[in-house]
């Protein structure tokens, strides 16, 4: 399964790169498998998800948990918690 992957915030920082398509293995599934499937993916991204707990995502624009399926997405941003002022 091929998906965008958009990078926002500090995990934009840490990884070094605003978003990437990734073809994921098929064992990836949903939004937490796909957090640990990227951990492993080198040192930059070890560091952007040392917290999976904290980073926030949505696909295809629409926020979700984590226990959330991935399949058929176009797209999976990830981000840290919004604060505001």
């Amino acid at each position: 399964m091929t998906v965008r992957v958009v990078y926002f915030a500090w995990v934009r920082e840490r990884i070094g790169r605003s978003d990437e398509t990734i073809e994921f293995p098929a064992d990836v599934k949903t939004v937490a498998d796909a957090i640990r499937w990227l951990s492993t993916r080198g040192p930059e991204y070890e560091a952007a998800f040392a917290r999976p707990d904290v980073v926030r995502a949505a696909v295809d624009q629409t926020h979700v948990p984590h226990d959330t399926s991935i399949t058929g997405a176009r797209e999976l941003a990830l981000f840290p918690p919004v604060t505001g002022g």
